[in-house]
């Protein structure tokens, strides 16, 4: 097996003026095919999602190497969306590069999902290392992954690895196209792939303080409000300063100080935590601000603190159905056995085969447990719920008969339901 550190045409220098961008149009415009598009962010080190590296590649058209801060608002960036509008763009794990390439000026029209491609193909393991080791029999490095790509100058390690993503993709998309058509997905696929780019907005959650890691150790609605402030305060001044709200103030330090409330300020500072996880110039500035926080929201009237459980229009969470909702469990529990049967003869992750949140929100039913008579009507039921909450035609094919018989069950089944 062939391991590959570098593009073996080697890797060309980052584009960051308009008339090397320019140039760079022009080449690819002269190239044949599908463009490989993938894009680097610093996660962990910055708060925002924006791209800090553009990769492009296209036989014929050459590899480029872009940085979107240089040529931010540039007018050559409105020329090489138009073009790129007319090309299918071949991205791995889409979901975590659209949002970015957009807000530099990129909108893919037509997309091919290398990741997503390999889920519904029925490729074990779909990371773009394991793909080419399995598909194109290369190893590429993976190192760099997770380095901070707002860095100036990036490193030319960096750039290697970042330049060999697009490399590979074009020859990894043949790949995952073949054995689509070959197992009759490919069409599959194309839905999921336009659902994809119909996806142009992030999900904003309600309350998302709530996902702090470590809240399972809270266990009163006082500790909760001191999370949802430090949460609020520290996602605005990390938003502010562009830094990643855990570098700010990690969430075991929250946790920790609505577990331990310390009564002053010295107390506060002499917390363990404190010691161990305050430890750079910016997280010691913001120190006082965090006391001031903590101490306002001891302060705080009950009415202001916030449910132990999150209300809102969601469904409440599966674990809670057994005793409050005994029916929707019972089919629940059925659904889960006969989709899961279902995935794994079409050898497709239950989670590509339809959402599991889609097949709540059905068997639900806003509380309103029934038992339905399984048909024809039953089915047709099911199906137009799930095209109302957005599952593609293929998957409303596969799973609405599936879910139509479990809706028909008044017993749990024998064997127990798989978790999700």
């Amino acid at each position: 097996m062939q391991t590959l550190s570098a593009p073996a045409g080697g890797t060309p220098s980052v584009i960051e003026t308009q008339v090397a961008l320019r140039d760079a149009i022009e080449q690819l415009a002269a190239g044949d095919g599908p463009v490989a598009i993938d894009a680097e962010r610093a996660s962990g080190f910055r708060y925002s999602a924006r791209a800090y590296l553009i990769q492009l590649f296209r036989r014929g058209g050459g590899l480029h190497l872009i940085d979107p801060i240089a040529l931010r608002g540039a007018a050559e960036v409105e020329e090489l969306d138009a073009l790129l509008s007319g090309i299918e763009s071949v991205i791995h794990a889409s979901s975590q590069d659209l949002e970015c390439l957009r807000e530099f000026g990129i909108n893919p029209k037509i997309l091919f999902d290398t990741e997503l491609g390999a889920r519904i193909a029925g490729c074990e393991r779909v990371g773009l290392a394991s793909l080419c080791e399995n598909l194109l029999e290369i190893q590429i490095a993976k190192e760099h992954s997770a380095v901070d790509w707002s860095h100036r100058p990036l490193k030319p390690e960096w750039l290697d690895y970042a330049a060999l993503d697009v490399a590979v993709l074009l020859d990894l998309r043949d790949k995952v196209e073949a054995l689509l058509l070959e197992n009759g997905k490919l069409d599959w696929a194309k839905e999921e792939f336009a659902a994809s780019l119909q996806n142009t907005a992030p999900k904003v959650r309600k309350d998302p303080w709530r996902r702090t890691s470590g809240m399972h150790q809270i266990k009163s609605r006082f500790e909760l409000a001191i999370i949802r402030e430090l949460w609020i305060a520290r996602d605005s001044i990390a938003s502010e300063i562009d830094l990643a709200p855990g570098r700010l103030l990690s969430d075991a330090v929250i946790v920790d100080l609505a577990k331990h409330k310390p009564s002053n300020y010295e107390d506060f500072l002499a917390l363990p935590i404190m010691k161990e996880k305050i430890r750079n110039d910016v997280q010691r500035s913001y120190l006082k601000r965090w006391w001031t926080l903590l101490s306002d929201a001891y302060e705080m009237d009950q009415s202001h603190w916030p449910e132990m459980r999150a209300r809102g229009d969601s469904i409440p969470p599966p674990r809670v159905w057994r005793d409050k909702f005994p029916i929707a469990y019972i089919h629940l529990a059925h659904a889960r056995l006969l989709l899961t049967e279902k995935s794994l003869a079409l050898n497709i992750p239950l989670e590509n085969l339809i959402s599991p949140e889609l097949v709540r929100k059905v068997l639900f039913n806003e509380g309103k447990e029934k038992i339905v008579t399984y048909g024809e009507d039953s089915i047709r039921g099911v199906s137009n719920a799930l095209a109302k909450l957005g599952a593609r035609k293929w998957q409303i094919e596969i799973a609405s008969d599936a879910i139509a018989r479990a809706r028909a069950e008044r017993e749990a089944p024998a064997a127990p339901a798989p978790e999700e």
